[in-house]
């Protein structure tokens, strides 16, 4: 008689090391069928993007090949994936389906009604923790209650000690005899089409398991000693680039934690102190935006500050297609956005300042950004984007008093003095002395004729927002005192 299988749901866990539910199933001794869906239904509007099709298309076919060099193949389906799984469930006699867990809030449902109807099927169900450190459930403050404040997640994983060892990957699959029936991926049409805008990527990515320990080795090797401060200058190759990775699980944060540990004990280095600290700091804001999404599942839709909803936002097209477009006229806001569209990338220190202007110089409302970032980012998470553009916005938790407002002229002048970012993006600028690089209006005799002009005046921009922010502050305190 022939085994029962194991269904393995690929997800966001699109690697073979540190994947729990491989592992699992691996340990079990039976056959397994993994299997990817791609399911545009479920998620609606969050449905990836198409600079994450794009990387979603390279990662599959990777993830394909490590497969199939243990021995075992990938099964694609696309559709909905509850129906899926359990017709697929019902058409092998699998007696189990396992997971790894996922976080947004159109899964997390999903998934609870999936195991219930598997286990009505009596089909077992096991899910697992492959995507953080620790389960947002798990990290508290002394009172019990979730962290709100990013200082206080931080210590408060920090008492829950080191993360769990990670899973090494195995040397082979057992799979089941005859696979069903699958799509091929290059039928999934995730590629562009025509003009191919995505030309600029490949140059700078690798996506996969094998690019993402790739990336993270060169970084520890290369980056990591100068990541504290060289972290915030967009022309210094001192940032992981390790995102896109992390969001496909193509590589887990265990092994982001661990090995970085690792690396600063083997060069007789601190890791809780300097540039590793600073970076495995940053390695837990991803942690703190995802546990902001598990107990805000709105997060990606609605102020967290409900009062944010009032606000005055400017909803005319020509502001927010000039920021999409790279052409405001503020070269270090056009320098990112333009990055942004070649490469599907933008440096953290330009996305503060690119949003910043969005929300505070233009008054376009944060949504309208998240969206445009979704759509154009390699590395687009529901939770990242979504609470970095409350961040931003200061709607958010932890968020950015209302009246910070980056002077996009001093961002540039301190964060790329020597203009070498922004005149790789905006060559219109080659002929426009440091001087007046961020700030080409006021530079005698019209160097650069083909750049607009600044689609706001700065600082008529910067005292509209604080006067409409002001406004919605005093309004709010106005409110409470007259509860009181």
């Amino acid at each position: 008689m022939t085994e029962r299988p194991i269904i393995l749901w690929f997800r966001q866990d699109l690697r073979l090391g540190d994947n729990p539910a491989l592992t699992a199933a691996v340990a079990s001794g039976a056959p397994i069928l993994p299997i990817f869906i791609l399911d545009d239904e479920t998620p609606g509007r969050w449905a990836p993007g198409g600079a994450s099709r794009w990387w979603l298309h390279r990662s599959l076919n990777a993830l394909q090949q490590s497969l199939a060099a243990v021995g075992c193949p990938l099964l694609l389906r696309r559709g909905n994936a509850s129906g899926i799984i359990r017709t697929l469930a019902a058409e092998t006699d699998a007696r189990a389906v396992y997971w790894n867990r996922c976080y947004e809030p159109y899964a997390i449902p999903r998934d609870t009604a999936l195991k219930s109807a598997l286990v009505d099927d009596r089909v077992e169900v096991e899910s697992f923790n492959a995507a953080l450190l620790f389960e947002p459930w798990q990290v508290k403050t002394k009172t019990g209650t979730p962290p709100k404040v990013y200082s206080p997640y931080w210590r408060a994983m920090r008492l829950l000690g080191d993360p769990e060892p990670e899973h090494a990957a195995p040397h082979a699959i057992p799979h089941i005899s005859k696979v069903p029936e699958g799509d091929q991926l290059d039928d999934w049409d995730l590629q562009p089409r025509g003009p191919d805008w995505a030309s600029g990527f490949t140059a700078l990515w690798q996506p996969g398991e094998e690019g993402a320990l790739d990336q993270l080795e060169q970084f520890l090797e290369n980056a990591l000693d100068g990541y504290r401060k060289g972290r915030d200058f967009p022309s210094q190759p001192l940032v992981s680039r390790l995102s896109p990775h992390l969001h496909f699980g193509e590589i887990g944060p265990r092994q982001v934690w661990h090995r970085t540990v690792a690396h600063c004990i083997t060069t007789g280095r601190d890791p809780f102190s300097g540039s590793a600290e600073h970076f495995l700091k940053e390695l837990v804001w991803r942690e703190f935006s995802h546990a902001q999404l598990y107990y805000n599942p709105d997060l990606p839709d609605a102020c967290l500050r409900p009062e944010y909803e009032h606000f005055p936002w400017d909803r005319a097209e020509k502001p927010l297609r000039a920021w999409q477009r790279g052409q405001t006229g503020v070269p270090i806001v056009d320098a990112g956005m333009r990055e942004l569209w070649h490469t599907g990338y933008m440096h953290n220190r330009v996305r503060m300042i690119c949003a910043s202007f969005l929300v505070k110089h233009l008054m376009v409302d944060w949504r309208a950004g998240e969206a445009w970032f979704w759509d154009t980012l390699v590395d687009a998470d529901l939770a990242n984007n979504a609470a970095s553009w409350q961040w931003v916005a200061g709607s958010g938790a932890d968020a950015a008093p209302y009246f910070r407002i980056f002077n996009p002229v001093l961002q540039g002048e301190k964060f790329d003095k020597d203009g070498g970012y922004t005149r790789r993006w905006v060559p219109e600028l080659s002929g426009v002395p440091d001087r007046y690089l961020h700030k080409p209006w006021e530079a005698p005799g019209n160097p650069a004729p083909d750049y607009p002009a600044p689609i706001v005046d700065l600082a008529f921009g910067r005292m509209r927002a604080l006067t409409a922010f002001k406004r919605l502050n005093d309004g709010l305190s106005s409110d409470i005192a007259a509860c009181a």
